[in-house]
């Protein structure tokens, strides 16, 4: 099955609207959903010294990174490729397992590289060439390439070698109007394209981070600056409210997970006989078999719009009930506030379920995909395990930006 990055068509088209160190922290920060044009966002052309990614990392302490994000539908942050670090702009994915950026020499023909910072090997005294052909497919846009090797830096980790993919042809809108260069999958390696060493795999490997265990906060407040935080290497308990619920991963591929119900209201119980689910923070909403989420949807009151997404009346979001998911034996909880993404655009206010149906055929499916709005309510831990324990996920309640600033520092 293909990689599972999947953002929302809707929102995306609103663009075209007027070590030793234990820890890698990377923050996010919020970019205000106004009226864009497609022209390089937010001052691409910025000097890595600016950024922070040529130093090496502290011995003591987490280091940071800018991350930005667009609208609770694309998270994403800077890495570095090359020497001296040429910036990109990635969505960090634990739906798929390869590391890509637009090339220098990417065909004439595909959009993505005039809107968006593009490789250049002969910029980089480290660039070794590989040639590679590659191409990969996701849910809501494909790509093909060469694959390269070359330094990663990603917060404070400096001097990874990795092998990437430079694309040269991008023909999906998805990459035009997205706000991300490149994408970094933190999937397994089994996922990975061309049979490549996922990113991660080789920061482990090459002794740069101490375990395969990362945790992403998502902040969901429409309001806030920050937009959340990716750790690399452990978790920070000032993100969410104990315990974490650790579940096991089922599928070593993507971070699949048994789901045992879920819940809506009082009245309605879907997956009843239990069924596969993937944490992916690749993916915008929460989807579901269409035939349960056209149920959902006749229940709460929501109506068809396209590519299996639905609208909800705004006035409804007070009375909507909540829908629960029952993972590792507790319960997790969404309300309508967490489930209804609201918009306002050019003084226009609408409202658009977090569910959308998409049928995964077998072998793969069928399955659930529990994404950003599921993931901004709850943080999760991804923990690769070692030769004494499998790979499990840990979630939890994310904690409010005000309560964390009360809190202490991070830790394994």
């Amino acid at each position: 099955m293909s990689p599972l990055l999947l953002l929302s068509p809707l929102l995306l088209l609103l663009n075209l609207d007027p070590t030793q160190a234990s820890l890698i922290r990377v923050p996010l920060r919020r970019m205000p959903p106004g009226p864009r044009t497609l022209n390089p966002p937010r001052a691409w052309g910025r000097a890595a010294a600016a950024l922070g990614l040529g130093g090496p990392a502290p011995r003591d302490k987490p280091t940071l990174v800018s991350l930005s994000n667009y609208m609770n539908a694309q998270y994403f942050g800077e890495i570095g490729l090359g020497t001296p670090p040429q910036n990109f702009s990635v969505v960090f994915d634990t739906g798929s397992s390869n590391l890509w950026v637009p090339s220098r020499t990417c065909s004439f023909f595909s959009l993505p590289c005039w809107f968006h910072r593009r490789f250049d090997a002969k910029a980089s005294s480290s660039f070794r060439p590989n040639g590679t052909k590659f191409a990969i497919q996701y849910g809501t846009g494909r790509l093909d390439g060469i694959l390269s090797e070359d330094k990663l830096t990603i917060g404070g980790i400096a001097g990874a070698s990795v092998t990437f993919g430079e694309a040269l042809w991008q023909p999906s809108i998805v990459f035009t109007l997205g706000h991300f260069d490149g994408i970094l999958g933190l999937g397994f390696p089994s996922l990975a394209v061309g049979g490549v060493q996922p990113p991660l795999d080789a920061l482990v490997k090459q002794g740069l981070l101490k375990k395969p265990v990362f945790s992403f906060y998502l902040n969901r407040d429409p309001e806030g600056e920050d937009g959340g935080e990716l750790v690399l290497g452990g978790s920070d308990p000032d993100h969410y409210v104990p315990p974490l619920t650790f579940v096991p991963i089922t599928k070593p591929t993507y971070w699949q997970i048994r789901m045992q119900r879920v819940q809506v209201g009082t009245g309605l119980t879907l997956c009843a006989q239990g069924c596969a689910a993937i944490l992916d923070t690749g993916t915008s909403l929460i989807t579901g078999p269409s035939e349960e989420i056209h149920t959902l949807h006749a229940t709460i009151g929501g109506f068809p719009l396209f590519t299996g997404q639905y609208l909800i009346h705004c006035s409804r979001v007070p009375v909507l009930p909540p829908v629960s998911f029952l993972l590792g034996g507790a319960w997790f909880n969404l309300t309508a506030q967490d489930y209804v993404i609201q918009i306002s655009q050019g003084g226009f206010r609408f409202c658009l379920s977090g569910f959308q149906a998409l049928d995964v055929p077998p072998p793969a499916g069928p399955l659930w995909i529990l994404g950003d709005v599921f993931l901004g309510t709850y943080l999760a831990v991804f923990d690769r395990g070692d030769s004494n324990s499998g790979a499990r996920v840990g979630l939890a309640r994310a904690r409010s930006l005000e309560a964390q600033r009360r809190g202490g520092n991070a830790h394994a």
